[in-house]
């Protein structure tokens, strides 16, 4: 039994062979328009400003032409006349159809259907209800839409159709296409300001042959002439740190990190990073660079730091609150994870609170828990987290009056993670037995070597710490959550509604 859309289609190709049976070419190789739609708008309101008055509305001989294209987003049949609302990246215009096209246009005009591109050239006017409208006199087709636009074009609701079909979200949905143009002019915003502050932006390698820099589970691929595996990166850290020691003494990368991870509305397999690494600076520089870069491109593309997020407005104005992870900690679960020193300590105490502990988990993962558990759901207002266990930061530096703290900001805002940050640890001989006392670790919990295929953990990059022992200058490092950060800048609860092409479940 034939569908009602496989029934349109077929009409849809019918028309096509029509078109193509006049000699018309339905996907002809280029077009020139003088003017998106925007520019039309704005050049009929120029018109009418020059001529003091809009009171004559209707098409004069002296109105500006333009040459427009985009998609049919609706056509409305008068008798005679056709209206057609077009549609380009930029705006919506109206375009009039009825005496001014000959015989051969107007029975293409017939065979247009919603979704078609075509172009179109014509005078300006402006309608009886104040619509900017371009009286058509010529139509090209230039492209013949074989499927059928969502019947509700105007509001394609369907979450998992809008994230598989993206190309139907943009059409449909405008406030999609924005959320979009606001995570451009988000990463233009940022490379503009690091520029601007004396930053390098560099590109270093996907494929590595450690994975290192984070503790998370990579994905594993293998190159077929070196006969080698190879990880893509799960972050870009180890590897900035080595143009730091190479002399570049601000080097920053924008670019994708690859985590072998859950999915969640703020967790996406792919997903884009901003680090940025700055010599002779330690993690307080570093905070104050941070709050002062999210404001400054709050204030640039929303016009203000006060953002609205859900039923909250998050003020990102400058200084965010400062708060000590131990603070946080004992404020919000009761417990004091310095009076634990190991992980069975802490497990008793997170057991007293009803919780479901992982006896697997090290001392770091139990207290990361109790962050995520307790103290992130509250950090609404943006905030710096401080002074992190040295367990859960093996490549950042340790406070001079606690060796069991490192100097590590966390950033939340809108109760998730945006951003991650040290005093990066430049102690080759340190760094050593930090990276051997974690492996040590997960032995000792696990009785196993750690396999990177199924485990998360630092491994040891013994090229970089070559590199550490030729002397890296005191540095501070940042990691900012590109997707989280457009989620907040955007009033977006899930991470799929900011990433163009979201992991998901292969349909059957």
């Amino acid at each position: 039994m034939t569908s009602r859309l496989d029934h349109i289609a077929q009409q849809r190709l019918d028309k096509l062979d029509r078109i193509r049976a006049r000699g018309t070419n339905p996907y002809p190789r280029g077009y020139h328009r003088s003017h998106t739609a925007q520019e039309a708008i704005a050049l009929l309101k120029q018109d009418e400003d020059e001529r003091q008055t809009v009171s004559t509305r209707g098409l004069r001989d002296s109105s500006p032409s333009v040459t427009v294209a985009g998609r049919i987003i609706a056509r409305r049949n008068m008798g005679k006349i056709t209206f057609i609302d077009l549609r380009d990246s930029s705006d919506k215009i109206q375009l009039l159809c009825g005496e001014l096209l000959d015989a051969d246009q107007t029975q293409l005009l017939k065979e247009l259907d919603i979704g078609d591109i075509i172009g179109a050239s014509g005078r300006l006017f402006r309608t009886k209800t104040n619509e900017p409208t371009i009286a058509a006199s010529n139509l090209t087709l230039l492209a013949k839409s074989l499927q059928p636009l969502p019947e509700k074009w105007h509001g394609l609701a369907d979450v998992d159709t809008r994230y598989r079909q993206r190309y139907l979200d943009l059409i449909s949905n405008p406030e999609a296409k924005e959320t979009f143009k606001v995570r451009s002019q988000v990463i233009t915003a940022i490379r503009q300001f690091l520029n601007r502050q004396g930053f390098l932006e560099v590109e270093t390698p996907v494929l590595q042959p450690s994975a290192g820099g984070a503790l998370a589970r990579p994905f594993i691929t293998h190159h077929q002439a070196l006969d080698q595996d190879f990880y893509l990166r799960i972050a870009t850290e180890l590897h900035l740190k080595r143009l730091i020691i190479g002399g570049l003494d601000k080097v920053y990368e924008l670019g994708r990190i690859f985590r072998n991870e859950g999915i969640s509305t703020r967790h996406n397999p792919e997903f884009t990073t901003l680090e940025s690494y700055q010599a002779y600076a330690d993690y307080q520089d570093v905070m104050k660079m941070l709050e002062k870069m999210v404001a400054r491109i709050s204030q640039k593309i929303l016009g203000t730091d006060k953002v609205k997020f859900g039923d909250n407005t998050i003020d990102f104005k400058p200084p965010w609150r400062r708060l000590s992870l131990r603070e946080a900690i004992q404020k919000y679960s009761g417990i004091d994870f310095e009076q634990s020193p190991d992980a069975d300590s802490l497990r008793a105490e997170m057991l007293r609170l009803k919780m479901e502990v992982d006896p697997q988990k090290d001392r770091g993962r139990l207290v990361d828990e109790l962050i995520s558990s307790f103290v992130e759901p509250n950090l609404v207002q943006p905030t710096f987290l401080l002074d992190y266990p040295v367990e859960m930061s093996p490549l950042a530096k340790s406070k001079p009056d606690n060796e069991r703290l490192v100097e590590r900001f966390e950033a939340f805002a809108g109760g998730m993670e945006i951003a991650n940050a040290f005093t990066e640890l430049n102690d080759p001989i340190e760094q050593r037995q930090r990276f051997k006392r974690q492996l040590e670790n997960k032995r000792n919990i696990t009785g196993v070597v750690p396999d990177i295929q199924g485990d998360e953990v630092e491994t040891i990059d013994e090229d970089f710490l070559l590199a550490l022992e030729y002397g890296m200058p005191p540095t501070g490092g940042l990691g900012v959550g590109i997707d989280r950060l457009v989620m907040l800048l955007t009033n977006q609860q899930s991470i799929r509604e900011v990433i163009l092409f979201p992991q998901l479940r292969e349909k059957a």
